[in-house]
């Protein structure tokens, strides 16, 4: 796969000693507004009604003292970290320079913000080799609203509301300048218009969870009539495969696992057969599959399910043979594609019951996240 180191301009940070950053990383924000949408569920157990939020259709939320070119501040709040480690290292600060706009990028005044496993492995250092330099605003999801735009830009305008994965390569080079921030400048060609159905925060949980199963699918080969196990289908990634397996590229058969009580979510999303992983192994079913694709890290055993000639996606862990690994490239074009299956209901974002998180709470949100046991995506909203 061909991948560009993308250049990074350094964030403009205002040194603070470590009892204002201990002060600042604790500072609470009293007035905060609440997204609020009308949500209609899909139909699951009472299990999952409690304990998820399936968005089918939702009344986007409006944006509140949306920012226009001219009143933009030069200065905002974010959390950053200028060291790799544990959530220890995350910082709140409210003088971080707003982030300059290129030619072919537009400035957004972030609504929410999503987590991914590759925020924390990206803070632990895994990744430092390739990364942009520190200190680093982290978040790849962005939900929210344009307040300017770069000479260059032809399809987006002030006032549109856009959601998308703010850099392009996510291991190669990311944007220094992330969405865990008031503002983050963002190339238009990874961006696209919020589906007119969803909130901000419904928004915010797709794009590189969504991105990743769309190219993850496309690069497989898989096709009508095909069939598909998804390992770990209540993840991020998963909740995602299976609906745009199914809806998308029209499965014939879609099978997918997780643990006992989030069997009727994958139900819900599409799954013709849902296995619980506590109770079955699903290496040793009669049925095979055309792909396994693979969220979680479960090797060679997802070769003893593939029927011959097929292929494993690999996310995590060992990549058997025949297999690949792939490391996502964010498009707006992909989002644009699929808007009409998220508009229409038939693609439904799928929010942690936990979240959103407030944006005083993103060392809690991290620290969830990395426990592995999220459903479906871990938001942060409302973005002060």
């Amino acid at each position: 796969m061909e991948t560009t180191l993308l250049s990074s301009t350094p964030l403009q940070l205002k040194k603070l000693d470590k009892s204002s950053l201990f002060l600042s990383s604790a500072c609470k924000f009293t007035n905060r507004v609440c997204l609020k949408s009308n949500v209609l569920s899909t139909k699951v157990s009472h299990f999952c009604k409690k304990s998820l939020k399936v968005s089918a259709s939702s009344q986007a939320a409006p944006a509140t003292e949306t920012a226009t070119a001219s009143s933009v501040p030069s200065v905002m709040k974010a959390w950053l970290y200028d060291e790799y480690g544990g959530v220890e290292v995350l910082k709140f600060d409210s003088s971080v320079s707003v982030p300059e706009v290129k030619d072919d990028q537009v400035l957004i005044k972030v609504a929410a913000a999503a987590l991914n496993p590759v925020d924390f492995k990206r803070r632990l250092g895994k990744f430092k080799a390739t990364d942009s330099p520190l200190p680093t605003v982290p978040g790849y999801d962005v939900a929210g609203v344009v307040v300017k735009v770069g000479s260059s830009v032809s399809s987006l305008k002030e006032g549109d509301e856009v959601y998308g994965n703010i850099s392009e390569f996510a291991l190669e080079g990311p944007k220094q300048s992330g969405s865990l921030a008031e503002y983050t400048a963002v190339e238009e060609r990874l961006l696209a218009l919020k589906p007119k159905n969803l909130s901000f925060v419904e928004a915010a949980s797709l794009p590189l969870a969504i991105e990743t199963a769309h190219e993850g699918l496309e690069r497989s080969a898989f096709s009508a009539g095909k069939s598909i196990l998804v390992l770990n289908g209540s993840g991020g990634v998963g909740t995602l495969v299976i609906q745009v397996a199914k809806q998308v590229f029209g499965a014939s058969r879609v099978a997918a696992t997780s643990s006992t009580g989030k069997l009727e979510l994958l139900k819900s999303l599409g799954a013709d057969l849902a296995i619980d992983y506590t109770k079955e192994n699903y290496e040793e079913l009669d049925e095979k599959f055309d792909v396994v694709y693979d969220a979680i890290g479960q090797g060679d055993k997802s070769l003893k399910v593939l029927k011959e000639g097929g292929t494993v996606v690999a996310l995590t862990g060992a990549v058997p043979t025949p297999g690949f690994r792939f490391v996502v490239t964010s498009k707006g074009s992909v989002l644009t594609k699929l808007n009409p299956y998220l508009e229409s209901g038939k693609v439904k974002p799928v929010v942690d019951s936990k979240g959103p998180f407030p944006f005083d709470k993103v060392v809690e949100a991290f620290s969830y996240i990395e426990t592995n046991r999220a459903t479906g995506k871990v938001v942060i909203a409302p973005i002060p």
